[in-house]
């Protein structure tokens, strides 16, 4: 059901932009865990109850962690892995649809007898093995610079799990991305859009972290559904939430292609 040829071209025009999404991931998760220290805890925690709204609106909580996956939870998992890997999704899944429509390259596309479902569902699988691929190195990343640092101190359970919702979590978002590029033929309306929505949804889950009558905002953005601390213990809520947000990604994926089948080109 895809073109493999147009898939390896893709994943070619992918790589590049990859690549520098990942120099600037392996930096920060280095960096981040590296920090796992007593004293640099302790200073870490004076910093967080300064600026507790600060530190809470980023994610990251202001109480000292019992735990190296806890650490990281707080410090990577409110910001760094969810805003590096988001970027690169709008990036690309503009450039998969709307951009050949608006600057006329889908005139080729299906002048060569490759019917509009299997170019939606090939630029919608080169993406999604884009994401793949940026989990899975942050993952390996995690572990290798865990153990190096850290002996034993990771429970590799615990870190595949919070992942697993990671990926989820950043299937829905690319989802709501190439719905956007399928929709609109204009490329800056589809990247206006595509990034527009999820990033509105991180700005409330900032303002619903701060709590208080922000709180609210909690229950109109899907970072709502991803409970790291949640899935790092094993809470069955955090696995129906995350469960919840690959289901959306499959449903606004199979929307996508449908509007793109039957969309009207004007070509």
């Amino acid at each position: 059901m895809i073109n493999l040829t147009l898939y390896k071209h893709e994943m070619k025009n992918s790589l590049k932009l990859m690549l520098i999404f990942l120099a600037v991931i392996t930096l920060y998760v280095t960096i981040i865990i590296s920090m796992y220290d007593p004293e640099m805890m302790e200073m870490l925690d004076t910093f967080a109850k300064a600026m507790p709204e600060l530190m809470a609106a980023m994610g990251m909580n202001v109480t000292i962690a019992s735990s190296l996956m806890e650490f990281m939870i707080s410090y990577l998992y409110g910001f760094i892995l969810l805003i590096f890997p988001m970027v690169f999704t709008f990036i690309r899944a503009n450039a998969l649809i709307a951009k050949y429509t608006d600057n006329g390259s889908m005139v080729s596309l299906l002048a060569s007898n490759v019917s509009r479902v299997k170019i939606a569902l090939t630029q919608l699988l080169s993406l999604i093995t884009s994401i793949i691929i940026i989990i899975i190195y942050s993952t390996i990343l995690e572990i290798i610079t865990a153990n190096i640092l850290f002996d034993n101190e990771l429970i590799l359970s615990e870190l595949l799990r919070v992942n697993l919702g990671l990926l989820c979590l950043h299937l829905c978002i690319a989802s709501i991305s190439f719905l956007a590029s399928c929709i609109f033929s204009d490329s800056k309306l589809s990247l206006a859009f595509g990034a527009g929505i999820p990033m509105l949804m991180y700005v409330l889950k900032m303002l619903a972290n701060v709590g208080g009558d922000a709180e609210v905002f909690k229950y109109t953005t899907i970072f709502t559904l991803f409970d790291a601390s949640g899935l790092s213990s094993g809470n069955t809520d955090a696995y129906i939430m995350a469960s919840i947000l690959f289901i959306a990604a499959i449903v606004l994926n199979i929307i996508a292609v449908y509007i793109f089948k039957n969309k009207d080109l004007h070509i």
